[in-house]
Order: C-alpha cells, then sequence, then structure tokens
C-alpha cells in the first residue's frame, strides 16, 4: 500500500467516525464528491493551492469562502486540515477510502458498469439488483459506454470484474483455440 493510499485511508476513517457521531454519512459523501469534482475540474484552483509562497491561511480562506454554503463543516475542516498538512492532492483519495468505508457501514458498493451502448434506467437498476443479490449488497452502479466491447456488460465491483461482454469472450474463446492447437 502506497503511503498516500494509507494517509487517505486515515483520514477517511477519522472523517467517518464523526459523519457517524453527526448521523451525515451520506451528506458527507455527496459533499466530497462535489468538492473533489470541483478540483478536478479547475486546474486554476489546483496551481493555487499547490503555490508554495501563498499561505496556507490564504488558501483556506479562499475553500472556505468559496465552499461554506455548500458543505457541512466537518468536510471543510477536512479540507483546511489536508492543505495544512500540504495534503491536498490526497482529497480524491479521501472520497475514495471514504465511500469504501461508508459502503461497508451501510451494506452498499459502488459498481462500474461498461456498455457498448447505453442502458435505459431500467436496465440499470436490473443490472444493480442483479449484481446486489450476487454481492449480498446494495449496488450503486455508474455507467460507462465503452463501444470496444461490441455487446454485452462488464462490471467492475471493488476490485472484482465480471466480464460478460462479447470481446471478452471472443478473447476466452481466441485464448482457448491457441492452447489446443499448441
Amino acid at each position: 500500500m502506497s503511503r498516500d493510499s494509507a494517509v487517505a485511508k486515515r483520514y477517511a476513517k477519522a472523517l467517518f467516525d464523526i459523519a457517524q457521531e453527526q448521523n451525515i454519512i451520506a451528506d458527507v459523501e455527496q459533499q466530497l464528491k462535489l468538492v473533489v469534482e470541483a478540483l478536478e475540474g479547475d486546474a486554476e484552483i489546483r496551481k493555487f493551492l499547490a503555490l508554495p509562497n501563498v499561505s496556507v491561511t490564504k488558501k483556506i480562506e479562499l475553500i472556505n469562502s468559496v465552499l461554506s454554503d455548500k458543505v457541512s463543516a466537518v468536510v471543510l475542516r477536512t479540507i483546511g486540515v489536508l492543505i495544512e498538512r500540504g495534503r491536498q492532492d490526497a482529497l480524491s483519495g479521501v472520497y475514495d477510502s471514504y465511500t469504501k468505508v461508508s459502503g461497508e457501514a451501510l451494506g452498499k458498493s459502488h459498481a462500474t458498469v461498461y456498455t457498448a451502448k447505453r442502458l435505459s434506467a431500467a436496465e440499470l437498476a436490473n443490472v444493480e439488483a442483479t449484481f446486489g443479490a450476487l454481492a449480498g449488497k446494495r449496488i450503486e452502479a455508474e455507467q460507462i459506454v465503452e463501444p470496444s466491447l461490441l455487446g454485452g456488460v462488464q462490471v467492475r465491483i471493488g476490485d472484482r470484474l465480471y466480464d460478460g461482454s462479447l470481446s471478452g469472450k471472443l478473447a476466452r474463446l481466441e485464448k482457448a483455440l491457441k492452447s489446443q492447437a499448441l
């Protein structure tokens, strides 16, 4: 495990504990997602936060002024601590770790569903239900259209990949044929 990953897990666990005490687990997750998406989408803010000649106080003041009405004090304080310690780049890792910790506590899991064409809401709900039963958790799926799959579906839950795609089946068939030819 990398040092950054371990740091992100520690921050995520501490944030989860506070959110659990205040009964705002889901709210904190949504707020973290909002902040991470905003920072990843704005290169200027990332550059500003990385500038060594700008004081930590100014950086925290900027973040507080921009986010104070959008996120809870707990999330703001966590971001402030990350900035104070020069670990603002770990925020997306904190979000990823937080979703895992909160998912385990709430009995839910995130899945990424890869398909050749966009699924309807009903079809995506069916995939969530099917894989939720398989994983024994409530699945929240995000869909990514990947035309190279040709057809079928791939579902990634954590570090596990379920491959029912046409391209995957063709690759397995090719491998089987090559092993028989030897």
